[in-house]
């Protein structure tokens, strides 16, 4: 029988309106973990989530991991974590989510204040961390508030694991979830993450696989110190060149990685596989619409879904120690750091891809004949992820999607990386799924992030609905 969730959605509608505004209050906070100076709003943030958690009953611990690395004097993040309902008779279902945001600043292209949340008149509402993560992070505490309010019973104890450093390699997570995998995690029976989006802007996803990313910086020095070019210009070795030329050696302009053995890691496409992609809900006008262009590299659905889902891509990503500001400014830079990313698939392990990189790099450097001094490093890696999504987990999120939104859900991979997926699923043993609120037009990361209400609002009755069928589903 389908459960009964009219007096839930109905819940949901009337406090939309305060849901906004809780939104607004978190978006508020400008928690930014790659910003040691706004450390402090990053705690700010977690405080926040305890207090609206414990304000509808829920219990709540904090994890403190310690210093972060190479900052001995600053402190991690708290990890939140939260409990609802304790009913042994009911499923327990874990769902995790992070509160910190990416940097943002108005003078980087926002059409508004990064940090105010602004709807405009088609319903969009722009802010840094709406949709990445706060937007879903509070659609949980949405969920517990709506059928509180409803009077519908909560179908299933609820377990929260919510973190501040997401958006800088989740530093100090990995080793709290082991840890509570055998004590606060024991009872989870399954895990359910929303920290990513729908394909299109229309359609509803299922998310079972993610690509993982392994993040270089590539180090070149050679003055003691940044040289006036009018003076020293033709007379000393420049760091910047060397750089421009070593970046330039790992990819072509057509996203070929230029790596040599990288591409024969990756586990071949099968005949059944790319089938699956002939009926997933894509148009190449959605992804002209969220590039802003027709820059794409290939020119259909298919090719386009397979280079963003199971092909490794690189990236570069900036360079660190050059002059960016406005204007002109004739310096020689005395060091400077590239910063690349490959985003890595099956079959591809992370110590064999550092591999393959340090000995191209190398090799490559050798070629410049250059008197400077090159460094390679990984700054961080998380590995690839694939689930089966024939599990109930899976099943009980499609008919919730079903009921909500009046279709069937794709099932995707995700271009992406998450890497607490793959390790939630090695620590408990359960399966994880991924179960999106934004859609693909959301700019997480970039300016003018936004979350649409109908996203936010529906999204809300996603979860809870999620959660009333994976009770359901627990009795087949």
């Amino acid at each position: 029988m389908a459960p009964q969730l009219d007096g839930y959605f109905k819940q949901v509608d009337l406090m939309a309106d305060s849901f906004i505004s809780r939104l607004r209050s978190a978006v508020a906070i400008p928690s930014v973990s790659a910003d040691p100076d706004l450390r402090p709003k990053v705690v700010a943030m977690a405080n926040f989530l305890e207090a609206e958690l414990k304000a509808l009953g829920a219990s709540v611990e904090k994890r403190l991991p310690g210093k972060q690395p190479g900052h001995p004097n600053l402190d991690l993040p708290p990890i939140l974590l939260g409990r609802y309902g304790n009913d042994a008779k009911k499923r327990t279902i874990l769902v995790y989510g992070h509160y910190d945001v990416q940097p943002a600043l108005k003078e980087d292209g926002w059409a508004t204040e990064p940090f105010d949340l602004t709807v405009d008149e088609q319903d969009r509402m722009y802010g840094r961390g709406s949709t990445d993560d706060k937007g879903p992070v509070l659609g949980w505490i949405n969920a517990i508030e709506a059928h509180q309010k409803a009077g519908v019973e909560f179908p299933v104890n609820l377990l929260m694991c919510f973190e501040g450093m997401e958006e800088y390699g989740s530093e100090g997570l990995d080793d709290i979830i082991k840890e509570e995998a055998s004590k606060f995690f024991k009872d989870a029976e399954a895990v359910c993450i929303s920290d990513n989006y729908w394909l299109g802007t229309e359609k509803p996803c299922l998310t079972y696989g993610l690509r993982g990313c392994s993040y270089y910086s590539l180090t070149v020095s050679g003055p003691a110190q940044d040289l006036h070019s009018g003076v020293f210009g033709g007379t000393v070795t420049e760091p910047m060149t060397d750089l421009v030329r070593l970046l330039a050696t790992l990819v072509d302009n057509k996203g070929k990685i230029q790596i040599p053995g990288l591409n024969e890691l990756v586990a071949p496409l099968t005949d059944e596989e790319k089938e699956l992609y002939n009926d997933i809900s894509f148009e190449m006008s959605d992804l002209f619409h969220s590039l802003g262009s027709e820059t794409s590299i290939h020119l259909n659905k298919e090719d386009t879904l397979m280079a963003r889902w199971r092909y490794p891509t690189l990236s570069i990503h900036g360079i660190e120690g050059a002059y960016s500001a406005p204007g002109a400014k004739t310096v020689i830079p005395a060091k400077v750091i590239g910063k690349f990313s490959i985003r890595t698939v099956p079959n591809m392990e992370p110590d064999k891809v550092d591999e393959l990189v340090f000995k191209f790099v190398g090799a490559e450097w050798k070629k410049l004949s250059s008197n400077n001094t090159m460094k390679c490093e990984l700054q961080h890696s998380g590995n690839w992820w694939v689930a089966s999504p024939k599990h109930w987990n899976f099943s009980a999120a499609s008919k919730a999607v079903e009921r909500v939104f009046g279709v069937k859900p794709d099932l995707t991979r995700e271009g992406g990386s998450i890497p607490v997926t793959l390790t939630f699923e090695q620590a408990t043993g359960k399966n994880v799924l991924l179960l999106p609120m934004g859609s693909s037009t959301d700019a997480a990361h970039s300016i003018n992030e936004k979350l649409d209400k109908r996203n936010y609002v529906e999204g809300t009755k996603l979860l809870g609905a999620y959660l009333h069928y994976v009770a359901e589903e627990a009795q087949v």
